[in-house]
């Protein structure tokens, strides 16, 4: 339902809680109560709380909360402090509205004598609920405590009301800041090694881009998507609005460290067991995972390493009065015959899935929604409690440096980035992979004591993760030492066998005719609202997801022809900036080169500050404490 339906519901409540006829009673003229919001501010003024509190309504996320604010306030006024009036002011205030309006004895002049024990009486119960829903248990724990510690004086508030009335309003006043100043976010993954850290503690400022309203408000206040501990939605999709963005000071600058919210989580394999209760962000990876896995269940792989051994078996027991020399040339010409045979067998294996991929593709999607079972190779088959769907704002927070603005034309080759023609800057703490040899008799607190290189994160046997400042230094003092860098190649697009075209879907735009790898990716153009492309297929291949899943139409090709919405087309305009993400820890980030473009909707803020930071082996890193980010 869009939240346009509750604002015009707002409109007409006054007149259903027939306020025309309740104001008079506190000395305030009836015509006040017709004059949109004007009435609101009265009502507050009324019920003894500030008329400014009235701005509130005009949140979205804030306004649902205020408006049950403004009711047990108004009824409060007027003596109604039971459970049940609570519940009713908080929920449907409409029958006490009515009895307000009409009961000539009620008269808007009651306040709590707080040395009066039937006054207590009756609103414990009432402000116990006040404060269970600012704050479920834990509220209700704080005040018990304090409660037996200290004793309430004279003339003042119970605890219980005190604490109540300041939760709710923290509550409200920390929602709107979290939602449209700043937010408080945590690195969880390294994939921005070495330049932001994982238990770095950030400041995601929203004001730079322009805050974003809320698309779905109805939520539970300070968390993202899952209620903590109980391990359920904190939103409900009742009210939703379209995607609207404040004022900002600026666009997004290229080379910016950007969060946002993560642009493949419309869809999500959900485990309350694991973190953010995902138990993988890629939903689409997932699928072509297992679609991969039903099909080489149902159909048996070729099997090289068992012919292989047969021929081998094959050259010892008959040819052993030959020499060495011949049966080797007999030998590899039985293999090189194998070896053709086999490519040729595997090439046809392969091209059964690449034939019937949407079927398999579909298999795959039933068997994680409603089988509710995936399939690990290191842990076999895992359970877990479905698919689920998220909107853009509850999607995960991700957070990523925008390499690629709206417009630019971007080319990754081996390993370097091209920004429109140009190489892209390496920044002081970007790190790449690389092989290394004759350095085997470096111990590893040298590494970290001289290097600050780290078993497990930095090095992994022969591999290692450096910054371009790392590997100068270790090429200095170790001149004999080789580093060579992982740098896979894409295929050759003329000639690729269908085996080939399998691994292009683990790359975007996951398609079996487009190549790229980690270090290797072809030229591409980054969508730019108002922009209109002629429609191919190398432009389908990249700009299908956008068109569908971001900007909400239909897409259909058939018989060479495309239909977006059930119009035959040529051609596309964009209505959405788009932007290319990457992790600076190049070889260690799932980033827009596994799931493309992030549309300018899912952008969240732009991270400025690490207030904290602590590592989970050697505690608080103070070196990194009120840093900006660059």
């Amino acid at each position: 339902m869009s939240v346009l339906y509750f604002y015009l519901f707002f409109l007409v409540f006054p007149y259903i809680a027939l306020w025309w006829k309740s104001f008079p009673k506190a000395g305030e003229a009836s015509w006040k109560a017709l004059v949109p919001f004007y009435n609101y501010a009265i009502a507050s003024k009324i019920a003894g709380q500030p008329w400014w509190w009235s701005f509130f309504m005009l949140i979205p996320g804030l306004h649902i909360p205020m408006w049950m604010v403004f009711n047990i306030s108004y009824i409060r006024k007027f003596g109604f402090f039971s459970l049940t009036d609570t519940l009713q002011g908080i929920f449907f205030p409409f029958l006490l509205m009515a009895k307000v309006a009409t009961d000539d004895t009620l008269q808007p002049n009651y306040s709590t004598d707080w040395e009066n024990e039937e006054h207590l009486r009756r609103r414990a119960q009432g402000d116990h609920l006040v404060l269970f829903l600012s704050l479920p248990i834990f509220g209700h724990i704080i005040a018990y405590i304090l409660g037996f510690i200290q004793k309430k004086k004279k003339g003042k508030k119970t605890i219980i009301k005190e604490w109540g009335d300041s939760i709710l309003f923290a509550l409200i006043a920390a929602s709107g800041i979290r939602t449209y100043i700043f937010e408080p976010f945590q690195i969880p993954t390294g994939s921005m090694e070495k330049t932001l850290l994982v238990g770095d503690f950030l400041f995601v400022n929203k004001t730079v881009y322009g805050p974003k309203v809320p698309v779905t408000p109805l939520s539970f206040p300070l968390v993202h998507n899952t209620i903590p501990w109980i391990d359920v939605k904190s939103y409900l999709s009742l009210e939703t609005l379209e995607y609207t963005r404040l004022p900002g000071f600026k666009d997004i600058e290229r080379y910016d460290v950007v969060v946002f919210n993560y642009p493949s989580g419309d869809t999500a394999v959900y485990d309350p067991r694991m973190p953010n209760g995902l138990m993988g962000h890629d939903y689409h990876g997932i699928v072509i995972n297992e679609a991969r896995r039903l099909f080489q269940e149902e159909n048996q792989t070729p099997d090289f390493s068992a012919q292989e051994r047969k021929i081998r078996n094959f050259i010892q027991s008959n040819l052993t009065e030959k020499s060495e020399s011949y049966k080797d040339s007999v030998y590899q010409r039985k293999m090189e015959e194998l070896r053709l045979t086999l490519s040729s067998d595997y090439d046809a294996y392969w091209g059964q899935f690449i034939d019937n991929y949407s079927r398999w593709t579909a298999r795959a999607r039933h068997a994680i929604a409603k089988e509710k079972r995936t399939f690990s190779n290191s842990e076999g088959f895992i359970d877990h409690y479905g698919v689920i769907y998220r909107p853009v704002d509850k999607r995960e927070n991700y957070i990523k440096r925008c390499v690629g603005i709206a417009g630019d034309t971007l080319e990754i080759r081996d390993a370097q980035l091209f920004v429109n023609g140009d190489a892209a800057p390496i920044f002081e703490f970007q790190n790449l992979r690389y092989e290394v040899s004759n350095l085997e008799n470096v111990s590893a607190r040298t590494f970290k004591t001289r290097f600050g290189l780290t078993e497990g994160n930095d090095i992994i046997g022969n591999i290692m993760f450096l910054t371009q400042k790392e590997k100068d230094a270790l090429q200095a003092a170790y001149p004999q030492a080789t580093f060579t860098l992982y740098n896979p190649a894409a295929f050759d697009q003329n000639d690729m066998a269908n085996s080939q075209k399998i691994q292009n879907l683990d790359y975007y735009p996951k398609k079996f005719n487009v190549s790229n790898t980690v270090s290797n990716f072809q030229k591409f153009w980054v969508p730019k609202k108002g922009a209109t492309i002629e429609l191919n297929r190398h432009n389908l291949d990249w700009y299908t997801r956008v068109i569908t899943a971001y900007e909400g139409h239909s897409l259909i090709e058939k018989e060479g022809k495309v239909y977006i919405d059930g119009k035959e087309t040529t051609s596309y305009t964009f209505e959405m900036n788009y932007y290319w993400m990457m992790g600076d820890n190049r070889y260690n980030s799932a980033d827009s080169r596994v799931w493309g473009f992030v549309p300018e909707d899912h952008i969240v803020g732009k991270a400025s500050l690490v207030w904290f930071s602590k590592d989970a082996a050697e505690g608080i890193r103070w070196n990194r404490l009120f840093t900006w980010i660059h």
